[in-house]
């Protein structure tokens, strides 16, 4: 049984997807980061980031003591070698794949977190960043649709990591300032995961961990973007 401890944002449902799709057995430890949770001694012991997702597998591929992981990349890595899916075995096919989801993680997630801030958390309104943010979020939508210009899949035929890392943060595409008719490639690579039985589960467990999100408070705010080093 994998322990998945989790809540309802992009980086979180990276893993929920994969969880689906590889049709593992798993169960939700609900990490409720605007309540403080992911500073807990039990959570930090597993993700000294504390940041969510982080795993817990007890029965690892070739036995032997439970695995914890943070990270979600790193995750996605990690569950997509146990179950030799949604990554290729070749070179060349694991290189694209890869090149993809690092892309994702040092890129659309970070640039797309940072127009989530500044336009719609933070306590004042900051044109410059808004605007930096929004145009860097379109660069990298624009990156992506050119690169499915040609391919069904960011990483060629088949769906792989490297797309349900993405996926969940272009599902709040409005909120970012994008319009997803502008990327015409984009849009069909987004519909077409969006109607994959394992995409609407995932989605529909999450209404089932967050029912109904509310805007966070100025203490939620604070707690969860005021943290320094100690």
């Amino acid at each position: 049984m994998i322990d998945l401890h989790y809540w309802t944002t992009p980086n979180g449902h990276k893993v929920t997807l994969l969880l689906e799709e590889a049709g593992l057995p798993y169960r939700i430890v609900p990490v409720n980061i605007g309540k403080g949770q992911q500073f807990e001694p039990d959570f930090l012991a597993i993700a000294p980031n504390n940041r969510i997702p982080a795993i817990v597998d007890d029965l690892p591929a070739g036995g032997g003591e439970p695995i914890a992981l943070f990270e979600s990349g790193a995750i996605l890595l990690y569950l997509a070698d146990k179950t030799d899916r949604f990554i290729p075995g070749d070179a060349h096919g694991r290189a694209e794949v890869l090149q993809w989801l690092f892309w994702q993680m040092g890129g659309l997630g970070p640039m797309a977190g940072q127009n989530h801030h500044f336009n719609i958390y933070a306590p004042e309104k900051i044109p410059y960043a808004m605007d930096r943010y929004v145009r860097e979020t379109a660069r990298l939508y624009g990156v992506m649709d050119k690169r499915l210009a040609d391919r069904p899949f960011l990483a060629g035929s088949s769906y792989s990591i490297a797309d349900m890392a993405s996926y969940p943060w272009i599902v709040p595409h409005q909120q970012q300032g994008q319009d997803l008719a502008d990327f015409p490639n984009l849009k069909r690579w987004f519909e077409a995961i969006t109607e994959r039985p394992a995409t609407k589960r995932a989605y529909a467990l999450a209404a089932t961990i967050n029912p109904q999100p509310a805007p966070m408070s100025d203490e939620e705010k604070k707690l969860l973007f005021g943290q320094t080093a100690r």
